[in-house]
């Protein structure tokens, strides 16, 4: 279980701190809302390093994870854009992911079997430049899935994304999830996406995480 009890973290010139604590079971989603500005991204920046709180505790199956520098936490991160080189092929996109030193035929199969994995067989050589929006977060998953790390956290994944790619792209997050066991911590406004892929709904209201 990744566990955050009463991370404690301001900004500066912030006048009350944020105070959050949750639980994200493995093989499920673990939705966040909140209006904009109510610290969604800050609670990200949280788990996965970029930020350090005032005091609390980050764990995952009871192993500290705030001593660890964002490189070496078991974590991914899936934000809304941006997320691959576009002048680079969906392959050498996902294949960022890969363990360094893993060796070239052996990463080649990673490779092919994680974009198999996600919906893309037969798309390795594809610029990414050319890909849709909904192949390019497909691509970002299979990244994630080489990266093979346990807690994924989404950042509005979807929300750039038509109706029907964000329906299959969001079962696609869910089938993932369940089948990688990972802890998945998503992000979002939409509450169609909540109400598909969230076992556990979390609201920031004035800097705490709520149970909904």
């Amino acid at each position: 279980m990744l566990r955050a009890d009463d991370l404690v973290f301001a900004h500066p010139g912030q006048e009350e701190p944020y105070h959050f604590s949750l639980e994200a079971q493995p093989g499920e989603v673990t939705a966040i809302s909140g209006a904009s500005g109510s610290g969604k991204s800050t609670l990200l920046d949280l788990l996965a390093g970029f930020i350090a709180p005032v005091s609390g505790m980050l764990t995952l199956d009871g192993e500290d994870l705030l001593s660890l520098p964002p490189e070496a936490r078991p974590v991914s991160l899936l934000l809304q854009a941006d997320n691959l080189f576009e002048h680079l092929s969906a392959e050498e996109n996902a294949a960022l992911g890969l363990p360094r030193g893993t060796p070239k035929p052996t990463g080649q199969q990673l490779v092919a079997q994680a974009l198999a994995e996600v919906g893309l067989a037969g798309f390795d050589t594809k610029q990414a430049a050319n890909l849709s929006g909904g192949q390019k977060q497909r691509v970002a998953l299979a990244r994630t899935l080489l990266r093979d790390r346990p807690v994924l956290l989404l950042d509005e994944p979807f929300s750039a994304l038509d109706d029907e790619t964000r329906r299959t792209t969001r079962e696609l997050v869910g089938a993932l999830t369940r089948r990688h066991n990972w802890h998945t911590v998503l992000v979002s406004h939409h509450a169609d996406d909540i109400a598909a892929l969230a076992s556990a709904h979390y609201r920031i209201v004035a800097g705490r995480l709520e149970r909904v």
